[in-house]
Formats: structure tokens, C-alpha cells, sequence
């Protein structure tokens, strides 16, 4: 039972954490644009193997 004493404040003060951790990304913007990143990497590869189809 006594571990309990020590467990419950543990376990709240990681879940402050994680809730200051993620109102933190929202204040930076890091859920701003979720589909871009994925469309870049697509398009840089078909981009990059043009430019290397031409050159040759």
C-alpha cells in the first residue's frame, strides 16, 4: 500500500509532462501541416530521377 504513496504522484507528474510536452508542439506548429512532409518525400525522389534521366 505504501507504494501507492509513491506511484500516484510519479504517475501524475508524467502525465504533466506528456500534457506540457504536447501543448508545447501545438505552440510550435508541429501539427500545422501533416501532409506536406509526406508529398515532399514522394515528389523530391521523381524530381531527383528526372533530373538524373536527362542528364544521361
Amino acid at each position: 500500500m505504501s507504494a501507492l504513496y509513491f506511484l500516484i504522484p510519479m504517475s501524475l507528474l508524467v502525465l504533466g509532462g506528456a500534457i506540457g510536452m504536447f501543448i508545447w508542439s501545438l505552440r510550435k506548429g508541429q501539427y500545422d501541416d501533416l501532409q506536406g512532409p509526406a508529398h515532399r518525400i514522394i515528389f523530391d525522389e521523381r524530381e531527383d530521377q528526372v533530373r538524373r534521366d536527362r542528364q544521361e
